[in-house]
Parts: C-alpha cells; sequence; structure tokens
C-alpha cells in the first residue's frame, strides 16, 4: 500500500488540514467540494460566489478566512507528527485510501494512520461486543479473534475494554511467528496520539508495532463521546464482516451491526444464555437475520473474501497446556454437570447438588480458580467453555 512519507508536498498536506478543520465542514460537504474544484488548495483560492454555490454563506465565509493561530499550529504539529516512523495521513486522494472506506457513505476526508497502512487494504472482519463481557465472552472474542488471525484474516475493532481489547489480543497472538497472519487494526476515537481507554496504553503500543491503529479524529482530540458511536461506521466500513461476541439490547455494538447490513457486509453473531442480558443483543440480531456461529469455521465458510487462503494453524488449549486440574476427586466434576451451561444462582445450585453450603463454595472457588466457572453479579455461577 502507497502512503504519503516526509517527502510529500507539506503544502498539499497543510491544504488538506485546513479543510478538515474548517467549521462546517464534514466529509459529506468536503468531498461535495473536492468534487466541485478539486484538491483543498483549488477550495481556498476560488471566489466566494463560487463557494456559495456548494455551501452555506457562514461555511463559504469560513472557507476564506485566514487560518487562526491554533490551527497553524496545529497543522504544524500534524506535519512532524507524520515524519515519524510509521506515522502517515492518508487523504481521500491518496492511492493508499483504503478502498473498503471509498464505499460507504460517508469515508472521512482523512486518516491518521500510525503502524503497518498495508493492513487497512486486507480481507478482514470486525470483531466487537460489550465492555463489560463476562469471562466466556472474553475468551469467545480472543479465540476466534486468533483463529481467524492466523488464517490470514485482519481483526478490526475499537480498543474498548472487554470484547474490543480481547479481538486485538488475539489478532497480535494470530500474527506472532506468523507472516501470513492477519494482525489487528484499532479503530480509535480520538486523535492518533492519545490511548483511550488509557488502560489500554500497554495494548496500544503493540497494535502499533505489529498492527495499524487509524482514526479520523485530529491529534489532540480527547475522548467525546459521541466520536465513539461515529467512528463504528469505520469498523464496519473497513471489514468484509462483523461478528458480535456479547451485547445487550442497547449495546454499541448494536449500531456496529446496523451500519454493517447497511454497507453490505455480513454480519454475524454468537448466541448465548437465554438468561443473559449480555445474549439478548446478539439473539436480536439473529432473529433480523444475522449469521448465527459456533466457530470461527463457520465465519472462514461464509466470507467468499477468503477462498483460496491458508488452511488454520492447529490453535491450542491453553488451560490443557498448562495442564486442567483434577476436579473429579472432590466432586467437581459432578458439580459441573449440575450447574449446566446457564447462570444458576447459589440457592439454586445448592438444591440441585444436594451438598452443604461450606462444601458447596468449597469446589465452586476450586472451579473458579481452575478457570471453569465465572461468578457474575449476584453470586450467579455460570460454567466457562
Amino acid at each position: 500500500m502507497t502512503c504519503r512519507t516526509a517527502s510529500a508536498d507539506d503544502a498539499e498536506l497543510a491544504a488538506w488540514l485546513r479543510l478538515e478543520q474548517t467549521d462546517g465542514v464534514g466529509p459529506d460537504t468536503g468531498r461535495r467540494l473536492l468534487a466541485a474544484f478539486g484538491l483543498p488548495s483549488n477550495i481556498f483560492s476560488t471566489s466566494f460566489s463560487a463557494l456559495q454555490k456548494i455551501v452555506p454563506e457562514r461555511v463559504a465565509h469560513a472557507l476564506l478566512a485566514s487560518p487562526s493561530d491554533a490551527l497553524l499550529a496545529l497543522i504544524e504539529r500534524t506535519l512532524a507528527w507524520q515524519q515519524q516512523p510509521g506515522n502517515h495521513l492518508l487523504t481521500l486522494a491518496d492511492s493508499g485510501y483504503p478502498q473498503a472506506l471509498l464505499d460507504i457513505a460517508d469515508p472521512p476526508l482523512m486518516l491518521y494512520v500510525k503502524g503497518r497502512a498495508e493492513l487497512l487494504g486486507r480481507p478482514s472482519l470486525a470483531v466487537v461486543g460489550s465492555r463489560n463481557a463476562t469471562v466466556q465472552g472474553i475468551a469467545n472474542a480472543d479465540r476466534f479473534a486468533e483463529t481467524l488471525s492466523q488464517r490470514g484474516l485482519t481483526i478490526i475493532s475499537g480498543l474498548a475494554l472487554g470484547i474490543d481489547a480481547a479481538a486485538h489480543q488475539g489478532g497480535l497472538r494470530g500474527v506472532a511467528g506468523n507472516p501470513d497472519g492477519g494482525s489487528t487494526v484499532a479503530v480509535i476515537g480520538t486523535g492518533a496520539d492519545i490511548v483511550y481507554p488509557a488502560r489500554n496504553r500497554e495494548l496500544a503500543h503493540r497494535i502499533a508495532e505489529a498492527g495499524c491503529i487509524i482514526s479520523e479524529y485530529p491529534l489532540g482530540m480527547p475522548g467525546i463521546a459521541a466520536n465513539f458511536p461515529r467512528r463504528n461506521r469505520i469498523i464496519s466500513g473497513l471489514s468484509s464482516g462483523v461478528l458480535v461476541v456479547e451485547a445487550a439490547l442497547k449495546s454499541g455494538s448494536l449500531i456496529t451491526a446496523r451500519m454493517a447490513a447497511e454497507q453490505g457486509r455480513d454480519v454475524f453473531a454468537i448466541p448465548g444464555s437465554i438468561h443473559s442480558p449480555l445474549a439478548k443483543g446478539c439473539h436480536q440480531l439473529i432473529k433480523q437475520g444475522a449469521k448465527l456461529v459456533e466457530s470461527a469455521q463457520d465465519i472462514l465458510e461464509e466470507l467468499s473474501v477468503l477462498r483460496g487462503l491458508a488452511a488454520p494453524r492447529e490453535v491450542p488449549d491453553e488451560r490443557a497446556a498448562a495442564g486442567k486440574p483434577d476436579v473429579t476427586a472432590d466432586g467437581g466434576q459432578r458439580l459441573l454437570a449440575v450447574l449446566g451451561y446457564d447462570p444458576v444462582s447459589l440457592d439454586l445450585l445448592a438444591a440441585r447438588s444436594g451438598c452443604d453450603a461450606a462444601t458447596l463454595n468449597a469446589q465452586l472457588l476450586a472451579l473458579e480458580l481452575a478457570g471453569l466457572v465465572e461468578v457474575l453479579p449476584g453470586a450467579i455461577y455460570r460454567r466457562i467453555g
């Protein structure tokens, strides 16, 4: 993929940055101006009357006003940023701008890219879900992403806590020691020089080295709430499909899934317990036509863009590699069978198992430490795996 470097015309990039930062100019207005006048430098040298035929009077005045000191400082800082190794500015006029985004209704005028920009042109899948994910949901996102990345599919997500972070981690493992791996791309809702949330700082650094971080927002842009739903169109737009792992009925992941459907992308969802609030969103998507998936292979068979790629490597079971504890000696295996796969309260579990409180608590603690059971809010227990 061809990207701008330090040798690019700074005056041209400065004009793109000025256009992007002009009050009243968003992706739609910017594209109409570019269609009418060509490159941004032409827009700023045209007449007020010509501009007024395309944009409102207020925007025409803003386009012809001299750049403020703050804007000039931002332009200077951005030009210096893009000269650093691994940093790129991609405009709609660049050959390296991802074709997948050119096909959506409102592609960003510019992309701030940090890391392996060539990943933006490869087959990819978005993996999204709840920030407050369960242990099982995080495990599902991680393992699906690792398997798909090993197959050569780039994993797209939003660097949020929960499912997003797990998907990125799985995507990175899929490329470790595997030159054909897909790695991962993080689409963020802040400036490319800011990590949000701060808890994902170390993960963001790993993505910048082995994957890619992109943003449509200028440097220094903080984590404003309105930016995150808007960036979801880029997550879905870059992808061949979107996998929703866990989502409540009002989850932002459902916005990403809706945008994916509107953009003509496939939507996949992992089902869960009928009692789990974080399965409700996935079940709603399945009712609306999303493809129910139980394994990464289900996705690989659906995405025609992957035909001809190498078969996935064997994914080791990490718990097996570490050695599973023997839970049969103290009745743990029987308790797992009694527990089943739906969330169960402690009182109901005691009634089913016939165990006294001390024995039950001891067995549950052992199973939890072994990674076989998770505790949900309200002393609700659920089997993992």
